[in-house]
This record gives structure tokens, sequence and C-alpha cells, in this order.
């Protein structure tokens, strides 16, 4: 069972990621404006860079490729997201949105701390290097 955890785990983070990183595909001029609302500075940079970190960092995380680096900016992105779009705490919408980034990000750090899995590019990719490695040593 533990071979497939960390897949369903990456696969359970990572999908969610990859739609709203497609969702703001099609949604420049809403996305960029809401991002401009919340007193960010340079919009369609940051648009560029969530749309990087969701749909692409998504994809990785579900591939299973640098995902250590991919999940921790995912995790400081989130809160990042957190701060900056739910911080009316008074409003217990907002703050259910923040406490699920703080969660999201809670995930994120395991993937960080105890990597991809078994079922991944970077386990797959780590043995063939060793293989290679190995080969040319002898």
């Amino acid at each position: 069972m533990n071979r497939y955890l960390p897949l369903i785990g990456r696969i359970l983070i990572g999908l969610p990621f990859a739609m709203s990183g497609l969702g703001k595909l099609a949604a420049f001029g809403p996305t960029t404006a809401m991002i401009a609302a919340a007193g960010l500075p340079v919009p369609p940079l940051a648009y560029i860079v969530a749309v990087a970190l969701e749909l692409g960092g998504g994809l990785l995380l579900i591939a299973g490729y640098q995902v250590r680096v991919v999940a921790l900016a995912q995790a400081v992105f989130c809160i990042a997201a957190g701060v900056a779009f739910h911080n009316n705490f008074a409003d217990q919408n907002q703050m259910i949105h923040f406490l699920k980034n703080v969660m999201m990000a809670g995930g994120l750090l395991q993937i960080a701390a105890f990597g991809a899995g078994a079922l991944s590019l970077d386990n797959r990719l780590s043995k063939g290097g060793v293989a290679v490695a190995n080969a040319a040593a002898h």
C-alpha cells in the first residue's frame, strides 16, 4: 500500500492545482483584475507565476518530477495566496479558504520532506542515474 499512497497523494494535490491553472489560462483579464484588486504589484507577472506554479507545478507533482522543489514552491505560494486573497478573518468563508491554503501547504511540505515515492519520475530517474553511474564505474 505504501507504494501507491504517495502517488495518490500527489494526484489529489496536483490535480486541483492543474485545474486551477487551466482556469486561469482561460481568464487572463479577470484573474489579473483580481490580483490588482488585492494590491499585488505587476498583476501580469503575478498571473504568469500563478499559472506556472498551478498548472506546471500541478502536472509535475502528478508525474512525480522534481517534487521536492515543486512542493516547496507551491507551499510558499499557498501561504502567500492565503494571506493576499483570504485575509478577512471576520468572514467565515474567507477563514475557511485561508485554512484550506494552510492545509495544502502542510501536505506539500510533507511531499517536500519525503519525496515523490516509488511510482514517480524522480524515483525512475534516480535509479537510471545509479545504473548509468554503476555501468560507467565498471
